[in-house]
């Protein structure tokens, strides 16, 4: 990872966090809902170039039974630098320290962001199970 780029635990603010999602491809999110999200998540990692937010992930859930990985998201200008696996590395150090015998970590990927997730002993989920989603 280049030398100016920072990674920290810590939330973007919902502004930064709406904006690269949008510049990522992924679905929008409202000011409140991301306010909210963030605030209650259990784990988040931002990297930083300087002062942009150019890449993040974070983990939600019951903090016992039940992590979900979500919105792992990089800058389309610096995609390819190998920012997604470093994000990777600082959420598996925290599952790792932070879960229990029978703890569940989920995580739904599109391609081919799922070879990254295989790299990191992810499987595909049961045959008969379907990810699932109903929006408001």
């Amino acid at each position: 990872m280049e030398n100016n780029f920072t990674i920290i635990h810590e939330p973007p603010t919902p502004e930064e966090y709406i904006e690269l999602r949008l510049e990522g491809g992924i679905s929008g999110k409202s000011h409140k809902a991301a306010k909210v999200g963030l605030e209650n998540s259990l784990f988040v990692v931002s990297i930083y170039d300087n002062k942009s937010l150019i890449a993040m992930r974070h983990v939600i859930g019951d903090g016992g039974a039940f992590f979900q990985i979500v919105d792992i998201v990089v800058k389309p200008s610096y995609q390819g630098r190998g920012l997604g696996k470093v994000v990777m590395k600082e959420l598996i150090n925290y599952l790792g320290e932070n879960t229990y015998s029978g703890s569940f970590v989920s995580l739904i990927a599109d391609d081919p962001a799922n070879k990254l997730y295989e790299q990191f002993g992810f499987k595909y989920t049961f045959p008969n199970s379907h990810g699932m989603f109903r929006m408001y």
